[in-house]
């Protein structure tokens, strides 16, 4: 691992003061969320015990930009995270959020790579009724994610591989329908 690629070492006293050891001084949390903006990977450890503490700050730091007014998450995603503390869902969470953010990390790279790929996706999207597609799209999407939440058994954190409520097979039958006849009208937009 290069210099650069190292996380960034924050030590933290017993003053609780944040020492940054690459630059030989003290910093504050949004020093720190400086740093994280600007691209780089922090780890913020206890001097004394070892102990790393970097998950504590950055969950401080999401806090005080939270009570700020600085609102990123809404109200529902944030009752949706204390609800993955108390339900066995919880592993699925992490995984999720971490997918979600490197959609969205990831998301502009993909379109330019999309774009270069095949410019009729350029075109596309400057199509009268794409935006309307999308839109469907999502609300097709969400409700799908409604109706797994809503599964028999999945409030009580069972795994989505468990039974399939009877017609199941139905259900998964017209959805694929839905999606063979969207992928139809998209090949006939992009001729």
């Amino acid at each position: 691992m290069s210099e650069t690629e190292k996380p960034l070492l924050i030590k933290r006293y017993a003053s609780r003061r944040l020492y940054n050891t690459e630059s030989s001084d003290y910093v504050t949390l949004e020093d720190i969320a400086g740093f994280i903006r600007d691209g780089r990977e922090v780890q913020i450890v206890d001097l004394k015990t070892g102990d790393d503490l970097t998950r504590q700050y950055l969950l401080q730091i999401v806090a005080d930009h939270e009570s700020r007014g600085e609102n990123v998450l809404p109200l529902e995603v944030l009752t949706d995270l204390v609800r993955s503390y108390t339900q066995q869902a919880q592993s699925v969470v992490p995984q999720f959020l971490a997918m979600s953010f490197e959609m969205l990390k990831e998301g502009p790279k993909l379109a330019e790579q999309m774009s270069a790929i095949n410019p009729m996706m350029a075109q596309m999207a400057k199509m009268p009724g794409f935006a309307e597609m999308q839109r469907q799209q999502a609300a097709f999407m969400e409700s799908m994610m409604s109706s797994w939440q809503n599964m028999p058994g999945m409030a009580a954190g069972e795994s989505a591989e468990s039974e399939t409520p009877e017609g199941g097979d139905e259900d998964l039958t017209a959805i694929r329908r839905q999606l063979a006849a969207l992928e139809a009208k998209l090949s006939k937009m992009g001729k």
